[in-house]
Order: C-alpha cells, then structure tokens, then sequence
C-alpha cells in the first residue's frame, strides 16, 4: 500500500515534546556558563591559593581533577558553538567558542571546519579518512592480513 504522494507523512509524537528543545535558550544559555565558568575560575584561584600557601600538592591535585570536570564541560560549550546551536547569534558562537578553545586549547574556526566535516562524512564508506570512525567493510576485512583484522577487533570492541 503506497501513500499519496501529495500528503504528508506526520511527524512521530515524541517530535513535537522534544521539538521545544531544538531552539537556543539565552537564559539557560547564560544559566549554563555561570554554573560551569564560575566554578572552574573558584578552582582555579584555589589551586593557585594552595601552592603559594604551601599547602599539600595532593590538596592541588584534588582540586585539579574537580576542575578537570568543569574543563569538559567548557569543551561541551564548544562544541555546541561550533554547530552554532548555543546562541541564536553566530557572533556569540563564535565568541564563546574561542573564549572555549582557549581553555581547551582548541583553536575554534579550525576545529568547527573538521568537526563538520565529521559530520558530513560519517558512516559514508566512499568519503573515508577525515574525522570518521576506522570502518571496514565485510569485503575490506576479509582481505585484511590478520594482524589489521586482530588490530580492527580490538579497536571496535566495547571495551
């Protein structure tokens, strides 16, 4: 049985719940910063109190990996800069994700072109090789010499 081509096919219902989510929100936008840059500059101004303080190298480690935390929260930012879905403007993207990219040491414009790039070329088996994930085909791991297949298990096992 094939539809009329002049109707649409309707939208699943779980598309219009999440739908609402798909559009930039400046106040949890602004929410989201605070609540990941204040806390990551408090550690920071605490790791810098506990060494000039002589305090234990253990407590500034402690520390670190807390703001390690915060730090992959500011490569979250990033990231969603560089799809230019966190603001509504592109200028902000663009702002806030170089401000990222200098914490992350990740320069922005040139990571936002690859990581679209990804985008455009993942699971597409005939444009390989940039940002993709190591895929053979069937074909390409049977011919595969056995150490490359030993080596593609182990890199696509779960663990």
């Amino acid at each position: 049985m094939s539809a009329d081509p002049g109707t649409r096919k309707s939208k699943p219902p779980w598309y219009k719940a999440v739908s609402r989510y798909s559009r930039p929100s400046l106040r949890k936008a602004a929410w989201q910063l605070l609540d990941t840059f204040l806390p990551y500059i408090a550690l920071w101004a605490l790791m810098v109190h506990t060494v000039h303080s002589g305090y234990s190298y253990w407590l500034t480690l402690a520390l670190a990996l807390a703001a390690s935390l915060f730090l992959v929260r500011i490569f979250i930012l990033f990231h969603d800069c560089c799809h230019g879905s966190y603001f509504k403007s592109r200028r902000a993207n663009r702002i806030l994700g170089v401000i990222c990219g200098v914490l992350t040491f990740t320069p922005y414009e040139e990571w936002r072109g690859l990581h679209n790039r990804h985008h455009l070329t993942a699971g597409d088996l005939d444009r390989r090789g940039t940002g993709d994930v190591w895929t053979l085909t069937v074909e390409e791991y049977a011919a595969a010499p056995r150490l490359k297949r030993l080596a593609y298990r182990v890199y696509r096992h779960p663990l």
